[in-house]
């Protein structure tokens, strides 16, 4: 009676797991986007100079994907030309007006939620969270995305404990100090974009990059 209790609360147990939610990929396969334009970064981190960096790691997955991307420096600096000097008021433009100033298939919003490093009892916990919007010429939403990522320095030694505790202690300032984010962006965008249950599909150019790799 109790195993077969016990293998009925397995099933139920098992069965509340959250699965991954697909994301509908219709809209975006009717849109059939060529060409991406990513807009410069709305940044709700305390760090100025998150969305430069966060800003580098992201053409490189869409390219890697089949698309053309829109070298962003050439598209900070006309947006610039156009009077849009701040993030939000870029992010505020109809996505329609954006891309028809690049005759782009389709915009691509980032917004840096979380980019941070915080002290916890004797480590570093070093966290972002990006969220992503992606619109086709014509206004539509056709796919949208968030990723939030954590990690912490590992400090494995077979020392005395209390080598290890000031080695740890050591590692855990430094990371504050000068905490690197650029390899959580890295992932998060490959994860996002290339590998993750809601990732864009291949584009046009994809099959050409493959055959350049052979």
């Amino acid at each position: 009676m109790r195993s077969a209790i016990g293998a009925l609360a397995a099933v139920v147990l098992s069965g509340c797991v959250a699965q991954p939610v697909k994301t509908d990929m219709s809209a975006f396969q009717a849109a059939a986007p060529r060409s991406i334009l990513i807009v410069p970064m709305v940044n709700k981190s305390l760090d100025v100079d998150a969305p430069n960096y966060v800003l580098t790691t992201v053409p490189v997955p869409l390219a890697e994907k089949g698309y053309y991307v829109f070298p962003v420096n050439t598209t900070k600096m006309v947006l610039e030309q156009e009077g849009f000097y701040e993030a939000d008021r870029v992010h505020s433009q109809p996505p329609a007006t954006l891309a028809k100033l690049f005759d782009a298939d389709a915009v691509l919003y980032v917004t840096i939620n979380r980019w941070d490093a915080k002290y916890v009892v004797i480590a570093t916990q070093v966290t972002v969270e990006f969220e992503y919007h992606m619109f086709s010429r014509d206004g539509t939403k056709i796919w949208s995305e968030v990723k939030h990522m954590q990690w912490q320095p590992d400090n494995n030694s077979s020392g005395s404990p209390l080598a290890q505790l000031l080695t740890t202690l050591v590692s855990a300032a430094i990371a504050r100090a000068a905490p690197n984010y650029m390899p959580l962006a890295q992932q998060a965008n490959r994860q996002v974009f290339v590998i993750g249950p809601n990732a864009i599909p291949d584009g046009p150019y994809r099959a050409a990059l493959n055959q350049k790799a052979r």
